[in-house]
């Protein structure tokens, strides 16, 4: 029986000293290339500091591949099927000014992630799909529960009502007599 699972492989480096719109401009021309043409773009790209770390980042990734399928032999077989950057932390020092003023210089870094498949057509679930198939299966396990509890017990009467307590009539106030 042929297994149809995809091939996945992650790698993500994090802290990197590089603005995430600086990083952005590597990442964006690697996203659903062949492995080996999106290494050879990060290797002679001309942003020298994100395109060092993507450049690691890669081979990890597709030395991660080869571990988990041995039959793997280079990264032609693989496709860059998701990669991303996000903000890492944000070094915050400051600048002094004129009049004793300081002005605050944000130090930025990046946090960089790559996903490889051997499917060119893979696209990974995002956590709000994920969400949404973990609820679905809840409400119709919640739905099955209560199929076979109401099959397995036995019919309840249903209480009967009480009736409702009457008020008392009020009694009328009687006529004040008036003084002559």
């Amino acid at each position: 029986m042929p297994n149809n699972t995809p091939l996945i492989a992650k790698a993500s480096v994090t802290n990197v000293r590089v603005t995430p719109q600086k990083a952005r401009r590597v990442v964006n021309l690697i996203r659903g290339q062949r492995a080996d043409e999106a290494i050879r773009i990060a290797k002679f790209s001309p942003q020298i500091a994100v395109s060092e770390s993507v450049y690691t980042l890669l081979n990890s990734a597709v030395a991660n591949a080869k571990q988990k399928n041995p039959a793997i032999r280079d990264a032609s077989e693989l496709w860059v099927t998701e990669a991303l950057v996000d903000e890492g932390y944000t070094m915050k020092r400051y600048r002094p000014r004129a009049q004793g003023r300081g002005y605050q210089i944000l130090k930025r870094s990046s946090q960089i992630s790559v996903v490889l498949s051997d499917d060119k057509n893979y696209r990974p679930i995002s956590k709000a799909e994920q969400r949404k198939r973990a609820k679905a299966a809840l409400e119709t396990a919640v739905v099955e529960k209560t199929e076979v509890a109401a099959e397995a017990a036995p019919a309840k009467k249903a209480p009967a009502k009480k009736a409702t307590a009457k008020k008392a009539a009020a009694k009328k106030a009687a006529p004040k007599k008036e003084a002559n």
